[in-house]
C-alpha cells in the first residue's frame, strides 16, 4: 500500500483546497469584511470532474479559511464557471429587508448522446454565502445554437442604470444587459478578427482601470484562451484596452497583449464590489496549465491560487499596459532578511535564505554583461533560473531543474517575455513552496509558474557573464514570525 504524502507541495501563500481538484476562480466579491473566493471544485477526485462551486474566505486576501461546497449540480447541469454581486438595490427582488450576494453560473448539461446544453443561471443567498437558494425559473439565459457558452462576469453599469454580463461565446466575448438580473437582452459581440485565436475562449472580465499618474481611465476586457496541443504555450490570458458605452466594447489596439508570460496564470478575474474608499481592482488566477493541469505531482489536492494582485495600467515604452503589483497586505507575512546595497557582481554572489517562503525585492544596474539573473537554489542539485539577455531584450526562466518534471514534457519549456530595455531593472518575486511569481519593472511584466523541488530555497545566488552588474538596492524576505 502507498500511504500519500498530501502536504508535499501544500502552500504557504496561496490558497489550495484541502482535497481534491480546484480550478477556475469564481464568484471573487467582497461583503461585510469578508473576501469570498468561489472556485470550480471536483469534492469526489483531484482531477477535474463533475464541477460544483467551492468556497474560501478571508479577511486579509492572503489567509484563506475553507467553507462547506456552495453550489451543487442538479437536474439542469454541473455548476460551471461565473461570478457574483451584491444586489444593492434589490434589483432582484431577493432581497426586500437587506442586500445580499446573487451568483450568475453556467450551468452545463450532457447527457447521454445528447449535445452538451450551456445555459445561464442564478442562486442568491441571504446569509453571506454561507448557504444558497437556486432560481425557481433558472435557467436565465440560453442560446439556440451557441454550444460554448458560458463563464458569466457580471458589473453594475451606472451610467445606463443596467446590470452588465460579458459571457464566452465560442471565439468571442458577447455582451448583455439587465434590469434585474433575471432578464437579459443581447447588446453586442466582440472579437472577430481581433486578438489570439489558436483556443477556445473562457473566462472575460470588463472594468475600468486608472491610468497611473493621471486622471485618465479605460476599459480592459480579460479573455482566457484554452489549451490548442498544436502549439506549446497551453493555456494563456489575453487583453484588450478600450472603451465600453453601455452595449459595446471597443478596442484602441490591433496587437494581442498577454498578462503574462509564465505558463501558470489561466481563467483569472477580479473581485466585485471592492469599497469605493479602497479603490483597487483586485485580481485572482487560477496558478496552472490545462496542458499538465490533471497531472501535477500532488497528492490527494490539486491547483493552488495565484497571489492576490492589484491591476492599473501605465503609459510605457511600448505604449499602455496592464500593470500587475501583489497587493499590500502580503507585506506583513514578511521580514526582511538580507539588505543588498551596492553590490557589484562579476560572476556570482550567494546569499543564504532556508526559508518556508522567501521573496526578493531589488533594482539591478547592468554594467556591461551579457547576461544576468537569478538562480533560486533549491537543494544542492535543484535550482530555478531567471536570466536577463541584454543584447536580444530578453527575460527567461526555466525550470527544467527546478525539482519533479518528469510529469510533462511542456513543463520543460522555457517561459520568455521580451523587454523594452534591460539597462535597469526592478525585479520583485515571491516564491512558496511549488510556484514562484516574478514581477519585472513594478508589474509591467510578470512570469508566473509552478515548481515541484524538494526544498522550497537554500540560497539565492545572483550571476552575470561577459561583464559585471550592480546591485543597487533591495533585500532577501522570509517569513514573519507573528
Amino acid at each position: 500500500m502507498t500511504i500519500q504524502n498530501i502536504d508535499k507541495y501544500r502552500p504557504n501563500l496561496h490558497f489550495a483546497p484541502q482535497r481534491n481538484w480546484m480550478n477556475d476562480p469564481n464568484g471573487l466579491i467582497y461583503f461585510k469584511g469578508e473576501y469570498h473566493l468561489f472556485y470550480q471544485y471536483n469534492p469526489n477526485d483531484s482531477v477535474w470532474g463533475p464541477m460544483h462551486w467551492g468556497h474560501a474566505v478571508s479577511k486579509d486576501l492572503i489567509t484563506w479559511e475553507e467553507l462547506d461546497i456552495a453550489l451543487y449540480p442538479d437536474e439542469k447541469g454541473t455548476i460551471f464557471s461565473g461570478s457574483a454581486v451584491i444586489d444593492w438595490n434589490n434589483t432582484s427582488g431577493f432581497f426586500p429587508e437587506e442586500p445580499g450576494i446573487v451568483a450568475i453560473f453556467t450551468h452545463h448539461h450532457e447527457s447521454g448522446g445528447a449535445a452538451v446544453k450551456q445555459t445561464q443561471s442564478i442562486a442568491y443567498s441571504h446569509d453571506h454565502g454561507r448557504t444558497w437558494v437556486k432560481y425557481e425559473e433558472n435557467p436565465v439565459l440560453e442560446h439556440e445554437t451557441k454550444i460554448d457558452f458560458r463563464d458569466p462576469k457580471v458589473f453594475w453599469h451606472n451610467e445606463t442604470s443596467k446590470w452588465i454580463m460579458v459571457l464566452a461565446t465560442g471565439q468571442t466575448v458577447s455582451i448583455y444587459s439587465s434590469t434585474n438580473l433575471k432578464e437579459w437582452q443581447f447588446q453586442s459581440e466582440f472579437g472577430e478578427n481581433i486578438g489570439y485565436h489558436d483556443g477556445v475562449w473562457e473566462c472575460p472580465d470588463l472594468f475600468q482601470l486608472k491610468i497611473e499618474g493621471s486622471n485618465e481611465q479605460r476599459w480592459v476586457l480579460f479573455g482566457s484562451v484554452g489549451d490548442n496541443e498544436q502549439f506549446d504555450v497551453g493555456s494563456c490570458t489575453q487583453y484588450f484596452i478600450g472603451s465600453f458605452d453601455g452595449t459595446h466594447f471597443k478596442a484602441e489596439h490591433n496587437d494581442t497583449r498577454w498578462l503574462d508570460y509564465g505558463k501558470d496564470n489561466y481563467a483569472g478575474v477580479s473581485f466585485s464590489d471592492i469599497p469605493e474608499e479602497d479603490g483597487r481592482r483586485i485580481y485572482l488566477g487560477w496558478m496552472s496549465n490545462w496542458r499538465y493541469a490533471n497531472q501535477v505531482p500532488t497528492a490527494g489536492w490539486r491547483s493552488q491560487m495565484t497571489l492576490p494582485r492589484e491591476l492599473t495600467l501605465r503609459n510605457s515604452q511600448a505604449g499602455k499596459r496592464v500593470v500587475q503589483k501583489l497587493v499590500r497586505e502580503l507585506d506583513s507575512y514578511f521580514a526582511k532578511k538580507h539588505a543588498i546595497e551596492q553590490l557589484i557582481v562579476n560572476e556570482r554572489e550567494m546569499f543564504p535564505v532556508n526559508e518556508q517562503y522567501v521573496q526578493l525585492d531589488l533594482h539591478i544596474e547592468n554594467i556591461d554583461a551579457n547576461l544576468f539573473g537569478i538562480t533560486l537554489h533549491h537543494t544542492n542539485s535543484q535550482y530555478t533560473t531567471l536570466t536577463i539577455d541584454s543584447i536580444n531584450n530578453t527575460c527567461e526562466l526555466d525550470r527544467k531543474n527546478s525539482g519533479e518534471i518528469s510529469f510533462s514534457d511542456n513543463f520543460l519549456k522555457n517561459q520568455i517575455a521580451t523587454l523594452t530595455n534591460t539597462d535597469l531593472l526592478q525585479i520583485r518575486f515571491v516564491q512558496d513552496t511549488s510556484s514562484v511569481e516574478v514581477f519585472l519593472n513594478d508589474g509591467e511584466y510578470v512570469l508566473t509558474s509552478l515548481l515541484y523541488p524538494d526544498n522550497v530555497c537554500e540560497q539565492i545566488s545572483f550571476f552575470s557573464k561577459g561583464g559585471s552588474i550592480k546591485l543597487i538596492d533591495g533585500y532577501i524576505s522570509g517569513p514573519k514570525r507573528f
